[in-house]
């Protein structure tokens, strides 16, 4: 209660022009959101989304440091379950930042706290970024800032004259926000079926302070305009990739990740492109059927403007299993088994009028090994500079119930809302 009556005060301060207490500046928004189903699915809610969102946006700089605390109030028709989770993003209040910034020299910065972490190249797209992602959100038609689920985490930044070094630690495991059955079905391997409300996914998350923490390393230079990255992870894959049959509980082995990037001008548009070694280290030989495999992503992309106000994005993903041949023999009977290469091709088209006020989306994946697709079509308008309207859809298809976007196909909706910003 106390909570609650501190975030409705400070958003009449707010509302009402004046400062907020203790000194922060005070930003936010007011979000209503519907959507339903477009196919029927019987594990699930005819709603596939239906929440009020206020959130509040509080900052306060000094003259060495900035203090930010950014969270919301929701209230989810949705989910039955109102206790708050910081962790899962489940209950009525989401903690979505929380962190101290501060510089101790020139050529150092240091932030602390909860934080959104990303870097990579990719559009929707993820090789390097291996910060927590809330797939929940994206699929259920929030706005695309809630994909990035924050992180519990320490980030040092460093300038020397050679490059830039981000370093990040966070001293327990953040996993992602990914598909456990309460909203979206899902494809479940062990009942060889499209799983939903009626088998939540349960996890063995690790959650020990220290001895569960994961590194994060990224080193960057532009040179001749282009920006040359590597990067570097110890951790855990971020949404379960592995299984305790014993206890019939969803794990996440050990992952180390090496990786570079280079992103830079090409003709009339920009180019990218990203590589990634997945080291799946409880299972380096691929030969237990209980872990995911080790991989090599690639990804290429390139974006440039065909006309005025209407760009066009195109991108290649690839993911490659290794040791496929010690994975092959080790499934289990019965079990549906993955190809070893995935392919994945991505469009996004987007077109601006009315003084950039209106916006025309179309973001389209297709896999022609899986034989699969996603698409998510939105338009925006701003009415004016408080008031926006929007409307959208999550759209999945497949001619195979176990790959990934066709496991959701029974998941597709369409949605609507408005949003008052402050």
């Amino acid at each position: 209660m106390r909570m609650k009556f501190l975030v409705l005060l400070v958003w009449t301060c707010a509302l009402m022009g004046g400062e907020a207490p203790f000194g922060f500046e005070a930003h936010g928004f007011f979000d209503v959101r519907a959507g339903f189903r477009l196919q029927n699915d019987a594990t699930q809610r005819d709603t596939s989304l239906a929440e009020s969102r206020l959130q509040l946006d509080l900052n306060r700089m000094g003259e060495w440091t900035t203090l930010q605390i950014r969270g919301d109030a929701v209230y989810d028709d949705v989910i039955d379950d109102r206790d708050i989770d910081l962790e899962t993003g489940r209950g009525w209040f989401d903690l979505r930042e929380a962190n101290l910034l501060f510089s101790p020299n020139r050529s150092m910065d240091v932030k602390v706290g909860r934080q959104i972490l990303t870097w990579g190249t990719g559009d929707l797209l993820f090789v390097n970024d291996l910060f927590p992602k809330d797939w929940q959100s994206f699929f259920s038609g929030r706005q695309t800032e809630y994909l990035k689920a924050p992180s519990d985490a320490l980030m040092m930044s460093f300038f020397p004259s050679f490059a830039n070094i981000d370093l990040v630690y966070t001293p327990r495991f953040d996993a992602d926000r990914f598909i456990r059955g309460e909203r979206f079905s899902y494809w479940n391997g062990n009942l060889g079926r499209r799983a939903g409300r009626d088998a939540v996914v349960a996890v063995d998350r690790p959650d020990r302070w220290v001895d569960d923490g994961e590194w994060a390393l990224r080193i960057s230079r532009t040179i001749k305009g282009y920006e040359l990255a590597f990067y570097g992870y110890d951790g855990f894959w971020k949404s379960p990739a592995g299984q305790d049959p014993v206890r019939g509980l969803a794990t996440f082995p050990e992952l180390r990740v090496w990786g570079a990037s280079l992103r830079g001008g090409f003709g009339k548009g920009l180019i990218h492109a990203e590589f990634g070694w997945y080291d799946s280290r409880r299972d380096r030989d691929g030969e237990d059927p209980t872990v995911g495999n080790g991989e090599i992503r690639v990804l290429l992309g390139y974006e440039r403007e065909l006309a005025r106000e209407f760009t066009l994005g195109v991108q290649y993903y690839l993911e490659r299993m290794l040791d496929y041949e010690n994975y092959r023999a080790s499934l289990p009977a019965g079990l549906v088994g993955r190809d070893r290469n995935r392919h994945v091709t991505t469009v996004r088209l987007t077109r601006t009028a009315m003084n950039q006020n209106l916006t025309l989306s179309l973001f389209g994946y297709a896999s022609p090994s899986d034989n699969d697709f996603y698409l998510r079509p939105s338009v925006s308008w701003k009415v004016t500079d408080a008031w926006q309207v929007f409307a959208g859809g999550n759209l999945f298809g497949g001619s195979r119930d176990h790959t990934f976007f066709g496991q959701f196909e029974k998941n597709s909706n369409a949605y609507g809302g408005f949003r008052y910003s402050f």
